[in-house]
This record gives C-alpha cells, sequence and structure tokens, in this order.
C-alpha cells in the first residue's frame, strides 16, 4: 500500500497513546509519510471536523487505544470508507486490536507498505427509531448504526430494570422478553456484551444477527441467531412499567418511549479492519482472552 497521508486516532484520556501517538508520527515521517494527530474526543466532534474541512483523504487511520476507542473510530469513520489499523496501547489484547508490538518494533510501516495484510470486511448494523402514528408515512427520529451491537435497557431513573420488549423478525410476531433488557449483536459484537449475558462466539466472517435477553425472567427465553438479512422490529410492551433506552457499543442513545419503535437491519456500510498475517489470529485470541486452559484431565494425569 502507497501511503500518502495517515490520520492517527489516539485514546484521550492516555498519556501512553498520547506518546504511542507521537512515536507513530515520527515513524511515518522517517518514511516521507504525512500525518495528522487526533485525540479520540468524539464529544468535541473533532474527527468529522477534521474530515469535512480536509482537502484530502487519508488513505488509513490509525487507532491507538483498545477496543472501545476502535469501536467509536469506526461509528465516526464509517461513512468515508477508510481502512482502520488499530493497535492496542495501555491495555489487553483485544478482539479489534493488533498487538502494540508492531508499532514500537516499527514493524507496521514495512507490512503496510509490502502489503503483508488482509483488509476484513466486518457487517454492521443499523437500527432506525420511528414514531409509530395513523399516519401511513413512516417518520424517523434517529438513525444510528453500530459494529459490534444495539441494546435496550430501563433508563437509569427507573426503581426496577426489568421492562418488557416485543419482537419481530421479518414482519413475524416471535416473542415478549421480559427481564432486564435486549441485546441485537453483529458477529463481531458477539465476544462483547452478547457474551458476557451468556449469548454465542459467532465467528465474524458469519453473516449473522444474535438475539440475545439480559437475564430474562424466563427460562424459554434463548438467545437465537438469525441471518442478517433479517429485519427485526423492537417495541416497548405498552403495559411495561417505565422506559427504555437504546444504546450502541456502549454508548447512551436516545430513550424509546411508548409510541416509538425500532427497525434494525444490516448497515449499507462496513467497517474496514486492516489485520497483519503476522498477528494473532481469531482462535488464539479467544485462547487468551477467554483463558481456556485446554484438556485438564490430560494435564491432570502427568501429575
Amino acid at each position: 500500500m502507497k501511503l500518502s497521508l495517515v490520520l492517527i486516532i489516539y485514546r484521550s484520556d492516555s498519556s501512553i497513546a498520547l506518546e504511542a501517538s507521537k512515536f507513530c508520527e515520527e515513524v511515518l515521517k522517517t518514511k516521507n509519510i504525512k500525518s495528522n494527530r487526533i485525540e479520540s474526543d468524539f464529544h468535541k466532534d473533532e474527527i468529522e471536523k477534521y474530515l469535512c474541512n480536509s482537502e484530502f483523504q487519508p488513505d488509513i487511520g490509525i487507532v491507538l487505544g483498545g477496543d472501545g476507542t476502535f469501536l467509536k473510530c469506526a461509528n465516526a469513520l464509517a461513512n468515508y470508507d477508510i481502512p482502520l489499523l488499530s493497535i492496542n496501547i495501555g491495555g489487553n489484547l483485544g478482539f479489534l486490536t493488533q498487538e502494540k508490538d508492531f508499532l514500537f518494533d516499527e514493524s507496521f510501516i514495512e507490512i503496510l507498505e509490502n502489503e503483508e495484510y488482509v483488509i476484513d470486511f466486518r457487517n454492521r448494523l443499523n437500527c432506525n427509531v420511528y414514531t409509530s402514528g395513523r399516519s401511513p408515512e413512516k417518520k424517523i427520529i434517529k438513525s444510528y448504526d453500530a459494529l459490534n451491537d444495539f441494546y435496550f435497557k430501563s433508563v437509569e431513573e427507573d426503581i426496577s430494570p426489568t421492562n418488557q420488549i416485543q419482537i419481530e423478525i421479518d414482519n413475524e410476531k416471535v416473542n415478549e422478553y421480559k427481564g432486564d433488557g435486549l441485546i441485537i449483536s453483529t458477529s463481531t459484537g458477539s465476544t462483547a456484551y452478547s457474551m458476557a449475558a451468556g449469548g454465542p462466539i459467532v465467528h465474524p466472517s458469519i453473516d449473522a444477527m444474535i438475539i440475545n435477553p439480559i437475564c430474562p425472567m424466563s427460562l424459554a427465553s434463548r438467545p437465537i441467531v438469525i441471518p442478517n438479512t433479517s429485519r427485526v422490529i423492537i417495541k416497548p410492551v405498552k403495559k411495561s412499567k417505565g422506559e427504555i433506552k437504546l444504546w450502541r457499543d456502549g454508548q447512551k442513545c436516545i430513550t424509546i418511549k411508548e409510541n416509538f419503535y425500532c427497525e434494525i437491519k444490516k448497515s449499507k456500510s462496513s467497517c474496514k479492519i486492516i489485520k497483519f498475517k503476522k498477528s494473532t489470529n481469531y482462535y488464539n485470541t479467544l485462547i487468551k482472552k477467554l483463558d481456556w486452559k485446554g484438556d485438564l484431565s490430560l494435564k491432570n494425569s502427568k501429575n
């Protein structure tokens, strides 16, 4: 890959990430590659301001932080079609990041120049929030995209976290979940909140959505995996007490009132992730992150 301009985004509240961004800038400079450094203070919309006002679009974005920083960058840069290289700085090995050694031994630049990588296209989800009225024309209140997941939980002010949510899949009413909430996840997000809530691990190359109830009151409410070509409708049940809030990738979005409903489907835009061929593969990441030990019976027999 021939690089002329690189956007470096570093975690805003991390001094380690700041120093890493300066180091990355110097490495690129030795290769006569221009770069711009921006901190990931997403409340200030610095990334959007930069891209809107910039004469030239960067060839790639290098994200220095953890999976959380990368998720925010992926959503902020979704409409610009920029491949993202995420390097884990200051945290544990992530599912979306490359090892920090690639940065500090300066091998990342040779890997990029020699094209020793693949671009992994990750599907995203789109959620449109509508008002449900008598008018034949649907009115979109808000629209969001997410790389990992959308989930619905009671608003913080409610006394009890229990809520009741109705779900339809492809115009068919499927269930009413009563519990702490509901997660709609991509395959990429299956190892995030959904996994913590007891959902299945789904390989990111599988085009799927995972619907996973959070602490359901009925044991019959189980996680299900559906094609990501499906259209999912989420509605709050009117007899349910309190309002529910929509979250995306760990960020608060909007309160879903009684006369609102959400339509979730595959997003039109995917996320381009640069994966080094020499980096830890998906299964080894699972082994390290989940501390899988292998066949313990064989180890015990040796003792």
